[in-house]
């Protein structure tokens, strides 16, 4: 199911971050997770979907994928912290 929307991979709690946008978010998760992506997601091993926000349109996710990337890493963590304290991998939660 394609709707758009902007996620962070982590490499592990407080390891490295990875911002990312796409209108597939099932797809591109598992493109990371598997390796097909290579990249940056590979090199760091940046392959736990910590979160996620979905949004109506690809303009608005992209609009705050450039929003997030342009904050502090610890932006970055608040927002993590705020919605998945423990840094659990949520692909499994994705429909």
């Amino acid at each position: 199911m394609k709707q758009p929307a902007v996620y962070i991979l982590a490499s592990k709690k407080n390891g490295t971050l990875y911002t990312g946008v796409t209108s597939n978010l099932v797809q591109r998760v598992w493109q990371h997770q598997n390796g097909i992506t290579g990249g940056f997601t590979a090199k760091y091993n940046t392959k736990r979907l910590v979160w996620y926000e979905p949004h109506e349109t690809m303009e608005s996710a992209i609009i705050r994928e450039k929003q997030l990337k342009s904050g502090s890493r610890m932006a970055k963590i608040r927002l993590i912290m705020a919605n998945n304290p423990d840094w659990l991998d949520l692909s499994g939660t994705l429909l």
